[in-house]
């Protein structure tokens, strides 16, 4: 009999929940829109006949032993998601204790999507057999997972680990979601990255292909594209960006001595043009105990299953950690 875990991906737009085998392989996949319920409720029962579906689809005897749930705002140790602000239900959501009842009483695990992603990284990608590491996501914001001694790192609270959110910049005007300044998000996410472009497109007459499309319109893609192109102002909003984010990790190598660091996410896929500056002001920045010691590389989880493999990877270590 094979044995299988669901993994969850609870989106603001879709979610998205497959069945997983300890390979990574997915063996069934489905969606529905996540706001199409309008009770909590109603939504968690979705999510279960949904996962009860894949599975009697399935045409081979196999037992789902567990279900991981990556979302926002998720609290690994309260099983809850807490005031999640891009969801459309308020407050305390116990969404751990209601798909477990569910879903007939088998273990259900929930933690936000960066932790996700890290276990994803440790059980799927280039982490395997390291037990020190941190994953950086980049995308509309800067997510982070941190795992110590092979553990994701949640602190007393269930939220450690929300690196984005470090100042980078204390003397900054840029204003960050979370209701501060010169958060480290403000840089190198991307819109970090967008907002250095219309600054840098404000501040001087450089020519550049940017120039060519309305600010409401430009992406960070439009800037890595141009920048692919040589276009010179945009190069200088990824030596921006990269700049920051490698003295930032710099900063966290002091505190946690990773063996690696991963970047994933949409402005990862710049490639080179944020990685050699990150990797450049990171050495550059490290104590010199430190220097030459930490990699800084891309996941190699598929970013387009990385969320629900992270969710599922959630509930494999569950399973590990309970048969001790």
């Amino acid at each position: 009999m094979i044995e299988l875990v669901a993994g969850v991906d609870v989106g603001g737009t879709n979610t998205v929940f497959a069945l997983i085998d300890q390979t990574g392989k997915i063996h069934a996949q489905d969606s529905f829109p996540t706001a199409a319920h309008g009770k909590f409720e109603d939504y968690v029962k979705a999510i279960g006949t949904g996962i009860f579906s894949l599975s009697s689809a399935l045409g081979y005897e196999h037992e789902i032993k567990a279900v991981g749930i990556g979302a926002p705002s998720a609290n690994y140790y309260s099983g809850c998601i807490e005031n999640a602000v891009n969801l459309i239900w308020p407050g305390i959501l116990p969404v751990v204790e209601m798909l477990s009842m569910e879903m007939g009483g088998i273990p259900v695990v929930t933690t936000n999507d960066a932790n996700a992603a890290a276990m994803g990284e440790m059980i799927y990608g280039g982490a395997r057999n390291m037990k020190n590491f941190v994953v950086i996501t980049l995308g509309t914001g800067l997510g982070s997972g941190f795992v110590v001694n092979g553990e994701v790192l949640y602190g007393n609270d269930g939220f450690a680990g929300e690196y984005g959110h470090i100042i980078y910049d204390r003397h900054s005007d840029r204003e960050c979601g979370c209701g501060r300044k010169g958060c480290l998000e403000t840089y190198v996410s991307a819109t970090g990255i967008k907002r250095t472009a219309l600054e840098m497109l404000a501040l001087s007459n450089r020519p550049s292909a940017l120039r060519q499309i309305l600010p409401e319109r430009l992406t960070s893609k439009d800037i890595a594209e141009a920048a692919a192109e040589g276009d010179e102002l945009a190069l200088r909003c990824f030596e921006a960006a990269g700049k920051a984010l490698g003295e930032a990790l710099a900063d966290l190598v002091a505190v946690t001595a990773p063996e690696a660091i991963f970047l994933f996410g949409g402005v990862a896929n710049a490639g080179s043009l944020i990685m050699e500056p990150v990797r450049k002001h990171f050495e550059n920045s490290l104590l010199s105990m430190w220097k030459g010691k930490v990699k800084i590389l891309f996941s190699s989880v598929d970013e387009a299953s990385a969320a629900i493999l992270g969710a599922s990877a959630l509930a494999w270590d569950h399973l590990r950690k309970n048969k001790r």
